[in-house]
């Protein structure tokens, strides 16, 4: 049966919270969806997961998963501990068109201007099935979160503008990271090297960097 979406931010919140401490094999059975026995392939599924549960609407489409609310929902793994196990993407870089583009237009802000996020315990040893979700929350940058997204977005963007996205790295960055986004190394699209000559490349995406969503936890998630 398929679940209706939100009215209000607090019918999604209460709705997510009310999910906390449930295993995903469990979730899964609710909604009659296959656990897989493991991500490899499918690194997307605990996110489809909770989409699904909690009525999402946007699909692929470069919008916040929530539309008519303006949140978009993020899963965050994390260990028993409550920290987490890997970077979180985002959204798609734009290598090309992005003369003109701004922060304040950017598809990142958009995507970053409010947020569900939903901490799964995701020990590699855990079977999916046994992986527990807990306590969502919903998360707006603070004008200092949002000043180093904003300069982290700026140097990024500056660098792929300029033809020079193979040479950003890890490094560059205070929260934000640009890395290489594609399902294998024969999806390419079109770049611009520093002579404005187009080449092809890996298509890159931002993620967040890990520090950036442990402060996240740390401030709204009780752990231990």
């Amino acid at each position: 049966m398929p679940i209706s979406s939100p009215k209000t931010e607090q019918q999604l919140l209460t709705h997510a919270q009310s999910l906390a401490g449930f295993s995903l094999g469990k979730l899964a059975a609710q909604q009659n969806i296959k656990v897989p026995e493991n991500l490899n392939r499918e690194k997307g599924w605990i996110g489809l997961l909770l989409e699904k549960t909690l009525g999402a609407s946007a699909g692929s489409q470069p919008i916040p998963d929530f539309p008519d609310l303006g949140i978009e929902l993020k899963t965050i793994p994390i260990n028993r501990y409550g920290k987490p196990l890997e970077t979180t993407f985002v959204c798609v870089a734009p290598l090309t068109g992005i003369t003109g583009v701004t922060w304040g237009s950017s598809h990142l802000k958009n995507k970053l201007a409010k947020v569900l996020w939903v901490p799964v315990i995701s020990e590699r040893e855990m079977a999916v099935a046994d992986r527990i979700i807990c306590t969502p929350f919903l998360w707006e940058p603070s004008v200092e979160e949002e000043a180093l997204l904003k300069e982290d977005w700026q140097e990024l963007t500056d660098m792929i503008a300029l033809g020079r996205v193979e040479e950003i790295n890890a490094k560059y960055g205070q929260v934000l990271q640009l890395r290489p986004k594609a399902a294998n190394s024969k999806v390419k699209t079109q770049a611009f090297d520093a002579t404005g000559k187009p080449f092809m490349t890996l298509p890159r995406g931002f993620y967040l960097k890990i520090p950036f969503t442990q402060m996240l936890i740390n401030k709204h998630l009780r752990v231990g």
